[in-house]
């Protein structure tokens, strides 16, 4: 039995590749390689991002999360990019990129579109073509763990904007309590802890058990498509 193209899946990661890497790696290249202001990086690093949101609005009729986001993100900085003067100022904007993708994740979440499914899907996954199935009768609602598999979607996204806005709000304390030397570097650790953090609830409370439901439901159709090919012989 051949299998045509048009049934393969698609790459799962490219949605993380052309919204997230590109972006953000075009966004370095024109700063470093090219000595653009950071101004004009996040202005020409904005293209693919506002290009994948508009695509997906007029021709596929939905919102591309990841692209838009992305987009919003680079907006935020650009506004932010005219702000300065005192340092603790400085040191507290930085957290108004974390407090806005964290607000996105968890609107997407409202939404009924889970901004941080299209991440977490590569990882599940795996290019995996009897996982892809699964994973799309199980968002679809046509398995039987598609109810739980679904609240643990979105378990999953409140997790990391829940995480990303406390992320925010304890740099934007230590902006204005810490010492502007110390926080300088502590920032950094804060924003770590808090993608450790996301990582290990995320992956506790909704990634592992999306994991073992991905694989129940190819084991109940791997079962299934046995019986099939018994009744017929």
């Amino acid at each position: 039995m051949t299998t045509t193209s048009a049934n393969k899946p698609q790459n799962p990661f490219r949605p993380l590749l052309l919204d997230v890497a590109v972006p953000v790696g075009s966004y370095y290249l024109f700063r470093e390689a090219f000595g653009m202001s950071t101004f004009a990086a996040l202005a020409w690093s904005s293209v693919v991002p506002a290009g994948r949101t508009v695509w997906a609005v007029v021709k596929e009729r939905k919102a591309n999360g990841l692209a838009g986001l992305i987009l919003v993100v680079n907006l935020v900085s650009l506004l932010l990019s005219f702000v300065s003067g005192d340092p603790r100022l400085m040191l507290a904007k930085d957290s108004a990129v974390s407090s806005t993708i964290g607000i996105g994740i968890l609107a997407s979440v409202v939404l009924g579109r889970p901004m941080m499914t299209a991440g977490l899907k590569p990882f599940l996954v795996k290019a995996d073509a009897a996982k892809h199935a699964a994973w799309e009768r199980l968002l679809g609602g046509g398995a039987a763990g598609s109810a739980a598999f679904l609240r643990a979607e979105r378990v999953f996204s409140v997790v990391w904007g829940v995480v990303l806005l406390g992320e925010c709000v304890v740099r934007m304390v230590g902006a204005y309590t810490v010492p502007v030397d110390t926080m300088v570097w502590l920032g950094s650790v804060v924003l770590v802890g808090a993608i450790g953090l996301g990582i290990v609830v995320g992956g506790a409370l909704a990634a592992g058990p999306m994991e073992r439901m991905l694989a129940a439901e190819v084991e109940a159709a791997e079962e299934a498509m046995k019986a099939q090919v018994a009744v017929a012989a």
